[in-house]
């Protein structure tokens, strides 16, 4: 190996340690430039009137879950079997007087707990994925090691703001178990917010009391998950979503209710109609949460992309889904409730350029928009089948430059340089003048993977393109990691906890 090279190693240990250094001091982006809107008020006024033409007229399926029907039917909405039908604006009024424009989720360690509302942005990584991959094993069913070193990268990286949730899949633990050792994995290998598990209300139940354990035994009405709520799409909802949002609510936690529309298949095709009916499904799982537990914090989310027409794959990156993003964000406002979408999402199986392309224009439109809680912000390979941990440091990346475009333009005095201007001579250039070295280190984004130097050093330092740079800095990160501090008696508590948890029940597979 050559010198250069060697030196190219020392400068991703550098890069490495800067990230952890910088992970406490960054919870979220904090935006100033005004959301983009792509509708009219007349226009999003007609969305929200076919939205509840759709609550009041053609109803809502809450399936299998009788106490919502109760909640519902006590309330004064028609409850016919499982379908569930509101007199207009009965949604909306309940979600307006009790849900929260801004909350607080609070993170085991307080240095890093997250606003989520208002003009702040958070950033979660890749949710719910089978298969890992990367340049040296290739795609591969995810195990609870894969899981534990997303977390650990993902509590190193400085642009990643929370720990997600299911970051990917371990099927190597049995279904009804592996949900106990990947809240474990996040309280212990990270000190960020997490994700609750959804898959059963027992589960939820379980990352409540594990969370409950870690925060010293009583969460105090604490709000410590935020938790992803999916609607069965078109126009349901299921007794597992239900359970788990149920629970969630009861204990102040709170509840991502997401649509998961693929235009075409879940919705009808166009825009307009995608969007009323994910306000629709909205407006009904956020209005049963406030049900359960008035003031109990709701998100607003909605996962909307279109389809091939001709094969039915999913399609990511297309300019359909990122106009639904800014019209929902629109109606999200309108609501007066934080707002999930977007992320980095793509079809490719490679962190290729068509990976690239994809993940921005999901990504720009998202920040545009001015989602607050973004999930699958970093790692999402193949249409969700897939985390790739070299894409999840590119995306990562690709967040740090979306904090610099979300702070918009510095109009302080240092930022219009007026001094530079009058205390330069013509033409002399700027790279010694003090205005300059004064802002050096900061003037512009500096990225840990693109590679900015000139042809020959780029061949001498082995021709590396981004995904092996990439590749490169992980490796170097997870030799680095140091866990976050955990006190002892805890930890012993949450492992006791789950050994007790796990013995009371055979493995299963669902």
């Amino acid at each position: 190996m050559s010198e250069r090279r060697r030196r190219g190693g020392g400068r991703a240990a550098r890069q490495a340690q800067r990230t952890a250094a910088e992970v406490a001091f960054n919870t979220h982006v904090h935006r100033t430039l005004p959301p983009v809107s792509v509708l009219d008020d007349d226009g999003l006024a007609q969305i929200e009137e076919n939205a509840e033409l759709i609550l009041s007229e053609v109803g809502v399926a809450f399936q299998d879950f009788p106490r919502a029907l109760e909640l519902w039917r006590d309330a004064g909405a028609d409850v016919d079997g499982e379908i569930v039908r509101f007199p207009r604006g009965m949604c909306r009024e309940i979600v307006q007087a009790n849900a929260p424009a801004v909350y607080t989720q609070h993170a085991r360690n307080p240095a890093r707990s997250v606003p989520i509302g208002g003009d702040a942005t958070v950033f979660a990584p890749n949710y719910g994925s089978p298969f890992v991959t990367d340049l040296d094993g290739g795609r591969r069913y995810a195990t609870l090691a894969d899981f534990e070193r997303v977390v650990k990268l993902v509590w190193m990286l400085p642009h990643l703001h929370h720990s997600g949730g299911t970051v990917c899949e371990p099927v190597d633990v049995p279904v009804n178990k592996r949900h106990l050792d990947m809240v474990y994995a996040h309280l212990r290998y990270s000190d960020k917010p997490l994700m609750g598990s959804v898959t059963a209300a027992k589960r939820a139940t379980d990352s409540v009391e594990l969370c409950r354990i870690a925060f010293g035994g009583d969460l105090g009405d604490r709000t410590v998950l935020t938790s992803l709520i999916n609607a069965s799409s078109p126009l349901r909802w299921d007794a597992t979503m239900l359970g788990a949002a149920e629970v969630y609510a009861q204990n102040n936690q709170a509840c991502v209710i997401s649509p998961f529309i693929l235009a075409g298949a879940m919705s009808p095709v166009t825009v307009a109609a995608l969007a009323a009916q994910a306000l629709a499904e909205a407006l009904s799982g956020m209005a049963f949460c406030q049900l359960v537990r008035p003031a109990a914090p709701v998100i607003f989310g909605t996962f909307a992309s279109s389809m091939s027409m001709a094969t039915g794959a999913p399609t990511f990156g297309t300019p359909e889904a990122g106009l639904a993003i800014y019209v929902m964000a629109e109606l999200a406002r309108r609501v007066g409730v934080p707002f999930r979408s977007g992320g980095q999402f793509t079809s490719s199986k490679a962190p290729d350029a068509q990976a690239a392309y994809e993940s921005a224009s999901t990504l720009l439109p998202t920040m545009a928009a001015g989602v607050n809680f973004v999930l699958h912000a970093a790692g999402w390979l193949e249409g969700g089948l897939t985390l790739s941990y070299e894409k999840l440091l590119m995306d990562a990346d690709q967040l740090g430059m979306m904090e610099v475009y979300a702070k918009g333009i510095d109009m302080t005095p240092n930022g219009q340089a007026v001094e530079a201007f009058t205390t330069n001579p013509h033409g002399d250039h700027f790279l010694g003048h003090p205005h300059t070295l004064a802002n050096f280190e900061t003037a512009f984004y500096q990225s840990s993977i693109a590679d900015n130097n000139s042809f020959e050093q780029w061949a001498d330092e082995g021709s590396q393109d981004a995904a092996q740079r990439a590749n490169g800095l992980m490796k170097q990160m997870l030799a680095d990691y140091e866990p976050p501090p955990i006190d002892e008696a805890v930890d012993a508590e949450l492992r006791d906890y789950i050994a007790r948890r796990k013995a009371e029940e055979p493995d299963a597979i669902v």
